[in-house]
């Protein structure tokens, strides 16, 4: 079993920064990546950035350059850098695990304001 807790969303103006993170806890060394979702209303879940635990990052193109992913082992945590936030980035975030089962966060709100 592992369980997921992020913190750190929030209203910010376009432009602004946000850091998410995302803590783990449980069976953790059968992880192999930590992914961030995004969530708007009648949308389905997109994966928006991934990191390994050997710190390998990948990102979808719409945030590539803006979000930063990074993790601090020690502290069972994968964090979230938002830099440059746009309106179009509001949404519910989740951080997700897979080791054979699939893992949520319960998702943390961001709202970007123009």
């Amino acid at each position: 079993q592992v369980q997921l807790v992020e913190s750190g969303g929030g209203l910010v103006q376009a432009g602004g920064s946000l850091r998410l993170s995302c803590t783990a806890s449980g069976s953790i060394f059968s992880i192999n990546a930590i992914n961030w979702y995004r969530q708007t209303p009648g949308s389905q879940r997109e994966w928006i950035a991934a990191i390994t635990s050997g710190g390998t990052t990948n990102y979808v193109v719409s945030v590539k350059g803006r979000f930063t992913c990074s993790r601090d082992n020690a502290k069972n945590t994968v964090y979230l850098q938002m830099n440059s936030l746009k309106p179009e980035d509001t949404a519910v975030y989740y951080c997700h695990a897979y080791n054979g089962r699939i893992y949520w966060g319960q998702g943390t709100q961001v709202t970007v304001s123009s």
